[in-house]
């Protein structure tokens, strides 16, 4: 495929509704979402694109049910241990994005475990957002650069970002219909190009990542100018 994003951010959106349509407990649809996961990284890999970020727990979902939230971070670090050996064999850069002091503490071990494991690889760049927040990070980053005595411009401030060298989205991708952001990278996707999709994440593969690039393809991204 020509022209693919260098960059496709993705909100995950649907498992508990895909679990709910089935009879099914809303942590099996996050299980189930766990093979969509790996559907898009190898598509991912095949059409060469560089880098992917996923949205997988945002600081609001720790209002959700004690139970869920729980099997959550179970599920995270399972399949951290899991999916380990496939990463490296792909040379897969896994880094991940938010508040990672306020996870767990034997999940902060091994997000940092699996971080310094995957760092020389580049095949990849996957980028997982957990217990994160858009407003979050640039609250983070005004207070950073208060506390540095810092006057930001936007370079400056990309500076500050949780990871600085990651480049802005080229196309963002919700599935299961919703048509909002929900506090997702607001600072990196100002001129990203949005994609909505019906499909719930579970159910997501290869062809629907197919169909949102040749969307994004069809489109002239200007940038605010005329060309």
């Amino acid at each position: 495929m020509d022209d693919v994003p260098n960059h496709i951010a993705i909100i995950m959106d649907g498992n508990g509704r895909w679990a709910e349509k089935r009879g099914l407990l809303r942590l099996q649809g996050h299980r189930a979402g766990v093979n969509s996961v790996r559907r898009v990284i190898e598509a991912c890999i095949d059409f060469r694109i560089n880098y992917l970020t996923i949205y997988t727990f945002s600081i609001e979902n720790w209002n959700r049910p004690s139970t869920e939230v729980s099997g959550l971070m179970k599920l995270f670090a399972m399949m951290i241990e899991k999916e380990i050996f496939e990463l490296k064999e792909h040379k897969v850069r896994v880094r991940f994005l938010g508040r990672l002091e306020s996870l767990p503490e034997e999940l902060q071990k091994k997000v940092y475990w699996l971080q310094e494991q995957t760092k020389n690889f580049s095949d990849l760049n996957l980028t997982i957002a957990i217990n994160y927040s858009g407003r979050g990070e640039l609250v983070d980053v005004v207070n950073k650069a208060v506390r540095e005595g810092k006057l930001v411009d936007e370079d400056s401030l990309r500076e500050l970002l949780y990871i600085p060298d990651l480049p802005d989205p080229d196309l963002l991708i919700r599935t299961s219909g919703e048509l909002r952001i929900s506090n997702f990278l607001l600072y990196e996707i100002a001129y990203t190009e949005l994609y909505f999709t019906d499909t719930l994440w579970p159910d997501f593969g290869r062809g629907d990542l197919i169909k949102a690039i040749k969307a994004y393809q069809r489109r002239v991204r200007r940038f605010g100018t005329l060309i």
